[in-house]
């Protein structure tokens, strides 16, 4: 199995008639990915071609909902039309909205995330790189070649580069799914989000779970997994030089005193019995280790 993002998918592409919807839609449909249409009310009734593929382009998403039976859209609007984008699939009633777009206004993502609770569309991102679930589906600009292989990891990240790097660390192992949930302030789908989703999905046998300094997320992601997770957890949070009282923009962390410190969240995702790598390399030694202990790999 995998969590929110399967074979069975169909996916929009809100904006894919743009540049880097273009690329990355011949990506998702080179990985396997069921892109059944793209949505540019100025484009509607076009087809691009995409090797020997065309998919056809709607005015909107619940048009291209109606014809295709789409549940899940990916969105590569640029910053100042995304909130109205996501509103747009939100009213239509997809099942799953996966916001690439960086550079999205704070006020904006609150707006959308706050619009989408209660009307049954989750979120993933903004400025993230979206899921993959190897062997059935990718949405979004994560490389499907670092992670072609399935496996019973699961992996839940707010760093993009770190995705890629522990996807590719582990790329003999394989993975269930990999979802960046990405490193802005508000975000839509949270580390508890896809622990909880983790934990009840029976083809995932171990949780990577890796975070970056700045705010509480680790913290509360810690105390669920203390009560909630009965699957071993590998943790890594990024940011161990990053020095006390300032500001990094990556994240849009602010790091004051032991508040959002790195180790403050290694001591408590330590608590509950989450083993810490000092180095993404080392995250998988553990991750390896602890599968080799209960009999799922063996190292090479």
């Amino acid at each position: 199995m995998a969590i929110f993002l399967t074979k069975e998918s169909k996916v929009l592409v809100q904006g894919m008639t743009g540049a880097e919807g273009m690329k990355h839609t011949r990506r998702m449909l080179a990985a396997g990915t069921d892109i059944v249409g793209g949505v540019n009310p100025r484009k509607a009734g076009r087809a691009v071609d995409f090797d020997e593929r065309a998919v056809p382009v709607f005015g909107s998403v619940s048009e291209g909902m109606a014809a295709t039976g789409a549940d899940v859209t990916v969105v590569f609007v640029p910053p100042p039309f995304a909130k109205a984008a996501v509103i747009e699939a939100v009213d239509a009633g997809i099942g799953l909205a996966v916001v690439i777009t960086e550079g999205i206004p704070v006020h904006d993502a609150v707006a959308f995330q706050a619009y989408a609770r209660g009307r049954g569309t989750r979120i993933v991102g903004p400025n993230c790189p979206g899921l993959i679930s190897p062997g059935q589906s990718n949405a979004g600009i994560i490389p499907a070649d670092i992670a072609a292989k399935p496996g019973r990891i699961g992996l839940v990240s707010k760093s993009g580069t770190l995705t890629y790097q522990l996807m590719y660390e582990l790329r003999e192992t394989g993975f269930s799914s990999a979802v960046g949930i990405g490193g802005d302030p508000v975000v839509g789908t949270t580390h508890i989000d896809c622990l909880a989703a983790f934990e009840n999905d029976p083809d995932t046998e171990l949780i990577v779970l890796i975070g970056e300094i700045g705010g509480d997320a680790e913290e509360r992601a810690a105390a669920y997994i203390a009560e909630r997770v009965t699957k071993p957890v590998i943790g890594y949070i990024a940011g161990f030089t990053a020095p006390e009282g300032k500001t990094m923009g990556h994240a849009g962390a602010i790091v004051s005193g032991s508040s959002g410190t790195a180790e403050a969240k290694k001591k408590a995702l330590e608590a509950v019995g989450v083993r810490v790598g000092s180095t993404p390399s080392e995250t998988a030694r553990l991750v390896l280790d602890r599968l080799a202990a209960s009999g799922d790999v063996t190292h090479n």
